[in-house]
């Protein structure tokens, strides 16, 4: 049996793929692999392992063997399921792979713009440390999280993970009810930006969710409060945001997560870090990378065609 792993630089080289060559006869490993790649390199493979390439139903079509699709992430919109299901092909993803590490990031977030880290670190670096009046610069006030309120969108497993960490750090904390649910009886994140010192999106993007965080939703929330995504691009209307940081509308704005990526094209937040002037902090999706869950990511993925072998 063969097995082809279309995209392992996702993954990372310093993983370890042995508990998925151990399950079959061959395992072929690209790094990368273009669209028109694709059908020619799954040729003979009765099980495809993708990240982002997509496996539509034309390649599908020319793979008569291919009976599996483990897919290296969460999201399994880089397949054609329904020509999956109609080829009797099987689809498996993974999820909560990387529970801790997103978490980590996004306490990471929370604890630098709290600290003003960007602002302090841009003034040490043009020196005006060294021509301070005293022995330390105060020019920017600093938030102690304990006893503050953070406002948590998403109440899955990233969010609680989160809201654990947060409440070692002595915060309260608060799930908003789900964008388009009626039967939530949860505060609505409209009601709870006005009391929020910090919000943190960890829910899906959907259509209910796209610029949850929007212009009217900055509107109600206090100037020095903090703005963190480790979830989806476009959760929040990046725009707005930095608009209101800008006008000092909104305390610090941390995003791991565009809404093209990689940005090809660029973005103005990007643009805005060069200033040195904001409590912004732009990270490239890497919320997820520890070397702990990408490995996870490997374990599960062999877990899966272990029940696909078995069933």
């Amino acid at each position: 049996m063969k097995a082809v792993i279309l995209d392992s630089d996702t993954l990372g080289s310093d993983i370890d793929l042995s508990s998925i060559s151990g399950l079959v006869d061959q395992l072929e490993r690209w790094g990368t692999t273009q669209h028109d790649d694709v059908a020619e390199r799954l040729e003979g493979a009765t099980i495809a392992i993708t990240n982002k390439v997509v496996i539509d139903g034309a390649i599908m079509a020319a793979l008569p063997e291919l009976e599996m699709i483990a897919v290296t992430a969460t999201g399994a919109n880089n397949i054609d399921m329904q020509s999956a299901r109609a080829r009797g092909i099987t689809v498996a993803n993974v999820s909560a792979y990387g529970t801790q590490s997103v978490a980590q990031h996004t306490l990471m977030m929370m604890l630098t713009l709290a600290n003003r880290l960007p602002l302090y670190q841009h003034d040490v670096a043009s020196h005006q440390w060294e021509k301070a009046p005293f022995f330390c610069l105060q020019a920017h006030p600093t938030m102690q999280l304990s006893g503050k309120h953070l406002v948590i969108a998403g109440s899955g497993e990233l969010g609680s993970a989160v809201a654990e960490l947060a409440r070692a750090f002595g915060m309260q904390v608060s799930f908003c009810a789900r964008a388009g649910a009626s039967d939530d009886t949860r505060p609505s994140l409209a009601s709870l930006l006005p009391q929020a010192d910090v919000i943190s999106m960890h829910c899906p993007l959907t259509s209910d969710t796209h610029h949850l965080i929007d212009h009217d939703a900055l509107s109600l929330m206090q100037p020095h409060a903090l703005l963190i995504n480790c979830g989806r691009g476009s959760l929040i209307d990046e725009h707005a945001a930095l608009e209101a940081l800008k006008a000092q509308r909104l305390g610090g704005l941390g995003v791991d997560v565009l809404p093209e990526e990689p940005p090809r094209k660029g973005h103005e937040l990007i643009d805005a870090l060069s200033s040195g002037t904001l409590n912004l902090i732009v990270t490239p999706h890497s919320a997820w990378i520890s070397p702990e869950a990408r490995q996870n990511i490997v374990e599960l993925t062999a877990n899966n065609i272990r029940n696909f072998l078995k069933n």
